[in-house]
């Protein structure tokens, strides 16, 4: 169990990670510090904070590997910061699970506020009551934000389960990429580029269609967006 107000900050340069752990703290979170990537993995693994602030340009790790290996065990929403802009940097770091970035230089206070933003949509905010939505060997439990495929859970990211269910909530109708990222990201986050839904999607499917890279479930319509299938698409 994460702890709720745990703030890891990954970064080799002492006076960033000072003022970083200064700012936060200020706004009642705890913090824990890494100066290196192995560093990072092993307090991210025995701490298990509620985010990690990973900077992308660290020794012994960099921050992507660092991503990638607490992938492997953890959905722990994580905030990279770098000074590549480039749009492919900023979908690689996405595609390995990276959750939000902010680019350098930065002012401490954007962290705070996408920190605060990301970990206000890490728990989807779903109603009492909410119907359970089926589609053939996929279940969707929104109340205890459940999801089956086969018989078996399927783990996802807040991201990820709000994407699922914005889609089967709406069999057949598309998406654009912009309507998709206004039901994903709130307003206080900004730089998120279209194409990252296309990764969203891509993680999606990976957990949930029995071939990925022949989705059964989340369809592509050519140059207008998504959709989950009706019963035309069966």
């Amino acid at each position: 169990m994460a702890a709720a107000s745990l703030i890891l900050i990954v970064e080799d340069d002492p006076k960033t990670s000072a003022l970083l752990k200064v700012y936060l703290e200020r706004e009642g979170y705890q913090t824990r510090s890494a100066a290196d990537g192995t560093q990072a993995v092993d307090i991210a693994l025995r701490h298990h904070p509620a985010l990690i602030v990973l900077d992308l340009m660290i020794p012994k790790l960099d921050g992507l590997e660092v991503c990638r290996r607490i992938r492997q065990t953890s959905d722990v929403p994580i905030l990279m910061l770098t000074a590549r802009v480039e749009e492919v940097d900023r979908l690689v770091g996405l595609s390995i699970g990276a959750d939000d970035y902010v680019t350098k230089p930065f002012s401490p206070r954007e962290v705070v506020a996408r920190v605060k933003a990301i970990l206000r949509r890490t728990i989807p905010k779903v109603p009492a009551g909410a119907p359970i939505l089926t589609s053939g060997d996929l279940t969707v439990d929104q109340t205890k934000a459940k999801v089956t495929a086969k018989g078996k859970v399927v783990t996802l990211t807040a991201i990820e389960f709000r994407l699922l269910v914005r889609l089967m909530h709406s069999p057949g109708t598309v998406f654009s990429r912009a309507q998709l990222l206004d039901a994903l990201y709130t307003h206080d986050t900004v730089h998120v580029l279209d194409r990252t839904v296309d990764v969203h999607i891509g993680r999606l499917r990976d957990k949930i269609e029995p071939t990925p890279s022949q989705p059964t479930y989340v369809l592509t319509v050519r140059g207008l967006g998504y959709k989950f299938r009706d019963e035309d698409d069966r």
